[in-house]
């Protein structure tokens, strides 16, 4: 049996283990008849890839795969960020999109991503009816139809894309502020993009890890620590005011002060929240999923706005904004998306709004940070994935949500929360989140307290229970 089971954004394996040319094709044989059936087929679906290895060759086999059944591709000529796709098939009115990436995995995996009409991630229920005829094609097998190879056609997917993602900042507030940027793609298919906005708007910027290096020079292409650690040095080394990191494929943003810095996923949304909410006073509400800090919380009070919270994973946020005037909704690994833009995470256009933010303070995001915590107390986040033996993650949710736990160490357990996972609140420290992962054998642990070895030692403490069940 082929091991083909859609997670939160579209499927993943490792390559030549389970991402093979006859999986990928399965998969694509099963989104193809779900645009058949669900969407306008004639409208076509675009396709691109990132700088994984191989990713060219996977997005022609699935090209051809989709061209068989009489839907028109357009086939990415270049390697492109995964929001990048989702904005054209948006403006091309496409009936989807494909992008071959395994986004922030390390460089042993690849995946395919499908992103819906309206340019962002595909709803719940549109991941349920492709999983329907993913199953049907596991069942029946990819029919032996040729491709059709007059119905793909080459796709430019960076000029448009940039264009407009250019427009939604005030440049020559950028230049007057007469910051240093550094860009760090890690390797990854973002590779070049901030870098040609900022140098030309007449801003100095330089970029590291810019080239396609398949492997990621042995880091995971995630944002966060210790994969950072370069760009880390690069901005003390350069004296550079701040430098913005992308993930693989262009969708999640991490940051690092003109100090070294590293300024998490959560201090991210909070700093674009007070900017395009407070300073800007954009109209719309703020959404967050349930692992986000409760600093957004506050900021939502603040500014008067509705507060929306979901469960873990983009596309709940896209749904969201979707149906209503969502400003801005985040999530704890760095995907943010904003109504100016796309209900989709970008992480070129967060850089942009956050030195845009900068410009408009005069302020390194170290000193805009050090104003949020002076006005509402402090933050400290961590988080630790628990990869466990089989039968474990359960054990643990069973757990952490019985009610005869009234205790963490010398926490009490003043409240329990179980939109995804069990939220446990302990007295006026903070909390603390379980959560089995949904595709991998981890247990993911979360927390947020005042102090930072408050944080720690939560994270510490759960570790140890889990392990020992």
């Amino acid at each position: 049996m082929h091991s083909i089971a859609f997670g939160t954004d579209g499927w993943r394996g490792i390559i030549a283990e389970d991402f093979t040319f006859a999986n990928a094709r399965i998969v694509a044989h099963a989104i193809a008849r779900y645009v058949v059936r669900g969407e306008d087929a004639r409208k076509g679906l675009l396709i691109g890839y990132d700088h994984r290895f191989a990713s060219d060759r996977f997005a022609r086999a699935v090209a051809e795969t989709v061209s068989a059944t009489d839907t028109p591709v357009w086939l990415a000529d270049k390697p492109c960020p995964t929001p990048a796709i989702s904005l054209l098939v948006r403006q091309r009115r496409a009936a989807g999109g494909i992008v071959i990436t395994a986004s922030h995995n390390p460089y042993c995996w690849n995946g395919i991503k499908y992103k819906a009409s309206y340019g962002s991630s595909a709803l719940p229920s549109i991941v349920a009816q492709i999983e329907n005829e993913l199953e049907k094609v596991l069942r029946d097998g990819v029919p032996s139809l040729p491709p059709r190879k007059e119905l793909i056609q080459p796709l430019e997917p960076r000029a448009a894309y940039l264009d407009t993602i250019e427009k939604l900042v005030d440049w020559q507030r950028l230049r007057d502020a007469r910051f240093r940027f550094l860009c760090d793609p890690m390797y990854g298919s973002a590779a070049g993009l901030l870098h040609e906005l900022f140098t030309r708007n007449g801003l100095a910027c330089d970029e590291i890890r810019g080239t396609r290096d398949p492997r990621f020079a042995g880091i995971h292409p995630e944002p966060i620590e210790p994969h950072i650690e370069g760009a880390r040095q690069a901005v003390r080394s350069g004296k550079y005011d701040a430098a913005f990191c992308a993930d693989g494929d262009g969708d999640r943003i991490g940051a690092i002060d003109r100090d070294g810095t590293f300024v998490n996923a959560h201090q991210i949304l909070a700093l674009l929240v007070w900017h395009l909410a407070g300073t800007r006073n954009l109209p719309g509400d703020i959404a967050k999923t349930f692992s986000v800090t409760k600093l957004i919380d506050k900021l939502a009070i603040k500014f008067g706005r509705q507060l929306h919270e979901v469960p873990i994973g983009f596309k709940y946020i896209c749904e969201l904004m979707l149906e209503q005037n969502i400003l801005i909704g985040g999530e704890e690994s760095g995907g943010i998306g904003t109504s100016l833009y796309l209900p989709e995470r970008d992480a070129t256009v967060s850089a942009l709004f956050l030195a845009e933010l900068m410009a408009w303070h005069g302020k390194s995001l170290g000193q805009l940070l050090q104003a949020l915590h002076s006005e509402f107390g402090e933050y400290h986040y961590g988080r630790v994935d628990l990869d466990l033996k089989p039968g474990q993650k359960e054990k643990a949710i069973a757990h952490f949500s019985a009610a005869k736990l009234k205790k963490i160490l010398d926490w009490p357990v003043t409240c329990r929360e179980d939109l995804d996972g069990i939220k446990l609140y302990l007295g006026e420290i903070g909390w603390v989140l379980v959560r089995a992962s949904g595709t991998e054998n981890l247990l993911r642990l979360y927390s947020e307290t005042s102090k930072q070895e408050t944080t720690r030692g939560v994270l510490s403490a759960v570790g140890e229970i889990v392990q020992n069940l």
